[in-house]
């Protein structure tokens, strides 16, 4: 039996590389169609994870967080406990309504003002990498803003539209550079091989998810990284519950996972109207 010879050429490299993105364009249409049902309730859960562990935090830590408040401040002991009592019945509220799918909208404003206020009474707004974070949650919560507004468009069957509405969209495009704050503060300015490579492919799905390219998979592809980096650097479980450590990589790994649910509603969704990947619809 004779050989087939295989010719070497200038294009080879250019056909392996066009291979090997047809097979993760495959591998994503695969998982997004097993998961088409359970992805977005999975991605509502872990974005409202953040806000569920801190709503219960207040609840054990009560005396602490009031006390905290209360010396920083110097606001008194019944605004002190107000704030901690807001913060309680917002969180765990807003929660309750985001997963029961009532009153989406006024949970998601409601969770945008307890992050504000803690962004204030927390000092956040002077902590660049904290206040990206917060960013990064906002944008979250935008998408899901946008998501409830397209279910709440769809109880309108038969009604003509003109479209997806522009409010929506730009919801969309908001939320999608807002979550890649978030990565931003992963960055490491080292001069060694792994953290050069790992910036360079981290800002590369960073771009692509903020122009709305190829969106579904750079946004699962950070999914994957950011999942991985959360469980290895945020392993709060590791850490004895007396530490200070153990709340503090609690508090970043419950955060984290709200981003990684942002960017699962990002899979799920889509980008969105203002995007490259809509645009390529046109030409």
């Amino acid at each position: 039996m004779s050989s087939i010879h295989v010719p070497h050429s200038s294009h080879s490299g250019s056909w392996w590389t066009l291979i090997g993105c047809y097979d993760l364009t495959v591998l994503m249409w695969t998982f997004l169609r097993i998961t088409k049902q359970y992805l977005p309730h999975l991605a509502r859960l872990c974005l409202i994870s953040t806000f569920l562990e801190d709503g219960i935090r207040m609840w054990f830590q009560w005396h602490e967080q009031r006390d905290y408040i209360e010396a920083t401040w110097s606001c008194g002991y019944f605004l002190a406990t107000a704030f901690v009592l807001m913060n309680l019945v917002g969180q765990l509220g807003g929660c309750v309504l985001i997963l029961s799918r009532n009153f989406v909208q006024y949970a998601c404003f409601g969770l945008f003002a307890i992050i504000a206020l803690q962004t204030v009474a927390y000092s956040i707004l002077w902590d660049l990498k904290f206040l990206m974070r917060n960013l990064a949650l906002g944008g979250g919560l935008l998408l899901l803003l946008a998501e409830s507004r397209s279910e709440g468009k769809s109880m309108f069957a038969g009604v003509p539209s003109m479209g997806e509405s522009s409010p929506k969209q730009y919801m969309q495009l908001g939320g999608r550079v807002l979550l890649v704050l978030m990565f931003m503060t992963l960055l490491h300015f080292d001069s060694n091989f792994f953290s050069i490579l790992q910036n360079m492919v981290g800002t590369a799905l960073i771009i692509l998810v903020a122009i709305g390219f190829k969106t579904k998979l750079a946004a699962l592809t950070l999914v994957v990284w950011l999942l991985a980096i959360n469980i290895y650097f945020n392993a709060f479980w590791t850490v004895p519950a007396y530490k200070p450590m153990h709340d503090f990589l609690k508090y970043d790994f419950f955060q984290t996972t709200s981003v990684i649910g942002g960017l699962l509603l990002v899979v799920a969704l889509g980008p969105g109207g203002v995007s490259m990947d809509e645009k390529k619809k046109e030409w």
